[in-house]
């Protein structure tokens, strides 16, 4: 490279440079504006279909870092290192992976698995906070202290399924604390999926909130009392071991390990926001069904 290209090549990158860092500026001013404006939408949409907002407006608008792909084996991934949650593209407007498809848009189970990972970003969220607070409840309610004696009571040592479809065959397995605090986020992440999907499913032909409506709250419940029954408020977790990891993917818990009332109770109030009325009617008829060891 002979000397007059070089000082043409000089001159070039101090002509751009500022330039550069102008619009790189101008995109992160952008991509804030715009972080808060889906947000903002997310919320006022929730309220609109009369879904629980309560922990979601909790969470600092710019927290959650939305990305769009092609999703092959799960519908969603929530990266909390990263506070980063991957949706599907079928989960974007016009499936173009740019921003959030309106929630009026989405399928019952859509917004299902949107809420099970807006639960983890929650979670998330609480544990960021703690860590720059005096307070280790602060913000929380004192879920994350709930949280963290249900996983030293209740999934330290769990039932699990083996075979994922033979449920009544279990084994008892001794958790990590990596793998039981996974396991408590996932029980619980899916209890919240459950109750949206059947909260929507219960409103249907109503047209009108469940909570206004004692027939509808009493179907949800009832609802509830089934799934406790059957044990399909169970989480899983990724196992730690390289070894077993080869074997299985996930290993569910079992039914001796799913939510408990005393959970569920928690996250109904604390997370999504009940009537103080709906979560007394809620253990009356539910708590003889499941008793917490905790």
């Amino acid at each position: 490279m002979n000397h007059l290209t070089i000082r043409l090549l000089w001159v070039l990158c101090c002509w751009l440079g500022p330039f550069s860092l102008a619009d790189v500026s101008a995109a992160s001013v952008k991509g804030a504006d715009g972080a808060n404006q889906m947000w903002a939408r997310l919320l006022d949409e929730a309220g609109r279909l009369r879904l629980p907002t309560k922990f979601l407006q909790a969470v600092r608008p710019d927290f959650i870092h939305f990305e769009f792909d092609d999703l092959r084996t799960y519908a969603a991934e929530y990266h909390p290192d990263e506070h980063r949650m991957v949706l599907n593209r079928s989960l974007s407007f016009n499936s173009a992976g740019r921003t959030l498809k309106p929630l009026g848009k989405m399928t019952h189970k859509e917004l299902e698995v949107l809420y099970h990972e807006l639960f983890h970003a929650y979670m998330d969220y609480l544990q960021v906070i703690e860590k720059h607070s005096s307070n280790p409840d602060h913000g929380s309610g004192g879920l994350l202290s709930f949280a963290r004696k249900q996983q030293a009571c209740r999934y330290e040592e769990v039932r699990i399924t083996p075979v994922a479809l033979r449920k009544d065959d279990t084994e008892s397995r001794y958790l990590t604390k990596t793998e039981s605090w996974e396991a408590l986020n996932e029980t619980w992440a899916v209890f919240i999926g459950w109750a949206v999907w059947n909260q929507l499913e219960v409103q249907r032909k109503a047209g009108k909130s469940m909570f206004r409506d004692p027939q509808k709250i009493h179907q949800w419940i009832g609802r509830l009392k089934i799934a406790f029954e059957k044990g399909d408020l169970r989480g899983y977790y990724v196992p730690e071991d390289p070894d077993e990891r080869r074997l299985a993917q996930k290993r569910y818990l079992a039914k001796p390990s799913q939510l408990t009332v005393k959970e569920a109770e928690a996250l109904i109030e604390q997370v999504l926001g009940f009537q103080h009325d709906f979560i007394k009617r809620f253990v009356a008829s539910v708590e003889p069904h499941t008793v917490s060891v905790c």
